[in-house]
């Protein structure tokens, strides 16, 4: 049986993997398994074993411990309640799309894209208060 904490190693594989621009077939033959296996990973359907998940974050260019990120000693989350995105808003192509098309401009068009962005939310609380 699976549990909280397996559900969420199966979505930081998900994340980091789309992140990475890889399908379940690439992820799946890099570590020498089935892609549906990756799906019952992903989902949290299936529990992954220590060794597994070593060779999966080796694939991934991870270290094991990233898997884990967010949990705090009993499988809750343990990122603050202000700092919280929703679970699947990382997992979204579009937003995927948006990292990879920022992090390919250099640091000045960065900056001011991050400032338009930061200007146009009408919850932003401007600095010069």
């Amino acid at each position: 049986m699976t549990n909280e904490i397996d559900h969420h190693v199966g979505k930081r594989i998900r994340r980091r993997r789309r992140l990475l621009g890889l399908t379940q077939q690439q992820l799946a033959q890099s570590v020498g398994i089935r892609f549906q296996q990756v799906q019952k990973y992903e989902s949290g359907a299936n529990r992954v074993s220590a060794s597994r998940l070593f060779e999966i974050a080796e694939a991934l260019d991870v270290p094991v411990q990233y898997f884990y990120e967010g949990l705090s000693g009993r499988g809750e989350s343990a990122i603050p309640e202000g700092d919280h995105i929703a679970a699947d808003i990382l997992s979204q192509k579009e937003t995927l799309d948006l990292i990879r098309a920022y992090y390919r401009l250099n640091e000045r068009p960065r900056r001011r894209l991050l400032e338009l962005a930061r200007s146009l939310d009408p919850d932003s609380k401007s600095d010069a208060a």
